[in-house]
């Protein structure tokens, strides 16, 4: 008897799985840091700050960065996976997962990149001052460019989250074989590469507040997907 998870398509069931939990587990920590936890350090003092950032900030970022890590492994395999089975380029179906992958991928950059390097900073300066010591000097410079990665990622996750959900459940129902994607990619790739420009060397601007992040991850999705619909017409 043939299981049907020994086959290419339960491998790809499987990774899909895998990348499911691990992708619940990445978002909903970066949910958690930027809704959350920020606001809560926000109201405390500082002595009570640097005992979170030393016993509960190093756990969430374990966490937080080997889900971004697998999520990202995860679906770069079934994007592999894919290509072998006929990839469908010119499809709504293509085109979205393309999109979606596109800022999944600037978010893990972003974890492993950005936000982690500059948090271990942040960590180190807490343990020392707890210690009786001098906080870190750039501690935080660093703490505050990690909170602007950390901002953009959750904008970039709205319009991800959108299409890799639209591949499936939305239908933009159309003729895509002979849709020319260079100006929507485009366009998109250059929005998107500005904002990740901002996480690399900008400020939060209106992502400072809670309400300001989302409205901004509503707003880049709207914009996104208006250039789906209207820039891939024939």
């Amino acid at each position: 008897m043939e299981l049907a998870l020994f086959n290419m398509d339960g491998v790809l069931f499987l990774l899909r799985w895998i990348h499911f939990i691990f992708g619940v587990i990445w978002i909903g920590l970066l949910y958690f840091f930027n809704f959350v936890q920020g606001e809560f350090f926000k109201e405390i003092d500082a002595g009570m700050k640097n005992v979170a950032i030393q016993k509960l900030v190093p756990r969430a970022l374990w966490w937080f960065r080997w889900g971004a890590m697998f999520t990202f492994l995860s679906g770069l395999f079934i994007f592999t996976g894919t290509l072998h089975t006929g990839f469908p380029w010119h499809s709504g179906w293509g085109l979205s997962i393309l999109i979606g992958a596109g800022f999944g991928t600037l978010m893990w950059f972003n974890v492993w990149f950005v936000i982690w390097p500059n948090q271990k900073v942040v960590i180190a300066s807490a343990n020392q001052v707890i210690s009786g010591g001098q906080p870190i000097a750039d501690a935080a410079a660093r703490g505050a460019r990690a909170l602007t990665a950390s901002r953009t990622n959750v904008v970039f996750s709205f319009p991800m989250l959108f299409f890799m959900g639209a591949a499936r459940h939305l239908g933009i129902n159309r003729d895509f074989s002979m849709v020319d994607f260079r100006l929507a990619g485009g366009a998109i790739a250059i929005l998107a590469l500005l904002l990740q420009l901002n996480a690399l060397k900008g400020k939060t601007g209106p992502m400072t507040t809670v309400k300001g992040v989302i409205h901004s991850g509503v707003l880049l999705t709207a914009i996104v997907y208006l250039a789906v619909e209207f820039l891939t017409r024939v």
